[in-house]
């Protein structure tokens, strides 16, 4: 787990499908220029299109807007369809620190039969195939 993976919005971007695949994979929110990056019409890079977005750590916990309507809309389908909130990651940021958050990210999202990352958008490990296990939130 890498500090410049975590989006100003929370998603950890290592386990997105978009980071992990091996063609045309995306290098990261934090990684693009200007580019705002778009999977199938779902995810949507909230600091490339946020005005607001000059806080000092970069996450978007510094805003008095937050959690902003983007940010909440993005989140809720997160939670309904992936099982993880990127509220909940940058409360978590912002109360404990990067580093907590990068270890317990290391142990959640790590797949009991290869110990490969896993992605949040299969359901299934896409280095070794086993099947998904329970996330816990």
């Amino acid at each position: 787990m890498n500090e410049d993976l975590i989006a100003p919005c929370g998603m950890n971007c290592l386990l997105c499908i978009s980071f992990q695949r091996t063609k045309n994979s995306c290098k990261g929110c934090r990684n693009m220029d200007e580019i705002i990056y778009v999977t199938k019409g779902s995810r949507l890079c909230v600091i490339k299109t946020c005005p607001n977005q000059k806080s000092q750590s970069g996450y978007c916990f510094e805003c008095n807007d937050f959690p902003c309507k983007r940010l909440k809309d993005l989140d809720k389908r997160y939670r309904t369809k992936y099982h993880m909130s990127m509220i909940e990651n940058l409360i978590y940021i912002r109360d404990h620190g990067i580093e907590l958050f990068l270890e317990n990210e290391n142990h959640r999202w790590q797949c009991p039969e290869c110990s490969a990352v896993v992605c949040v958008h299969k359901s299934h490990c896409l280095s070794c195939g086993a099947g998904i296990f329970e996330k816990n939130d």
